[in-house]
């Protein structure tokens, strides 16, 4: 991507401040900025102001992000692995991260990495997030299934899910203390009703 004699911008992402080294008609600006959101939003007033149209950052962890997600309407933006970076030839020292940045994306030297749209990002990470709760959701199952078979509580011998309708109804009643197995054999639903002698 070659930016030519335009304004661009290089980011150094970290986990509490950005730094942004903006380029046009030959001179440098360096700003800093928090990460939190409000200063976010001065960065971009920022570099709306004095014209910043492409700007490129680097994928180190997750810190990217909020800064992305919040330039991406605002200006052209590019992601760039950090390993292919790294490769670029010609760096010299002392120059720092952003200054790099933005004088490669000047040059049209950088090569940038795929992101999907926003809506496909926010599936994705709700897609993630579900599968994290229903993991979590088994372990806690697991957990208090062994804790019932340590104190000789056979309800996952009868039960296919503990923590189904019946089995949570089970549960409660054993907590609020329900004397004996024939009264809490009672809270069966569905088919588990047919193994109440169980």
């Amino acid at each position: 991507m070659a930016v030519g004699d335009e304004c661009w911008c290089g980011w150094e992402v970290h986990a509490k401040t950005v730094v942004a080294s903006l380029v046009t008609e030959g001179r440098k600006e360096i700003g800093t900025f928090a990460t939190m959101t409000d200063e976010l939003l001065q960065l971009g007033d920022w570099l709306g102001s004095v014209g910043g149209r492409h700007g490129a950052i680097e994928s180190t962890g997750g810190y990217w992000k909020p800064v992305f997600n919040l330039l991406e309407g605002l200006l052209t933006v590019i992601l760039v692995n950090a390993r292919h970076l790294k490769a670029v030839p010609g760096r010299k020292t002392d120059v720092r991260d952003w200054e790099w940045v933005a004088d490669l994306l000047g040059h049209g030297r950088l090569q940038a990495s795929v992101i999907p749209p926003r809506e496909m990002r926010e599936l994705r990470e709700l897609i993630g997030y579900r599968q994290t709760v229903g993991k979590e959701h088994t372990a806690v199952a697991h957990r208090i299934q062994k804790l019932l078979e340590s104190a000789s509580i056979k309800l996952g011998q009868v039960a296919s899910e503990v923590l189904g309708r019946s089995g949570r109804l089970m549960l409660r009643a054993l907590a609020e203390g329900v004397p004996n197995a024939p009264q809490r054999a009672e809270l069966a639903q569905g088919k588990l009703k047919s193994k109440k002698r169980e």
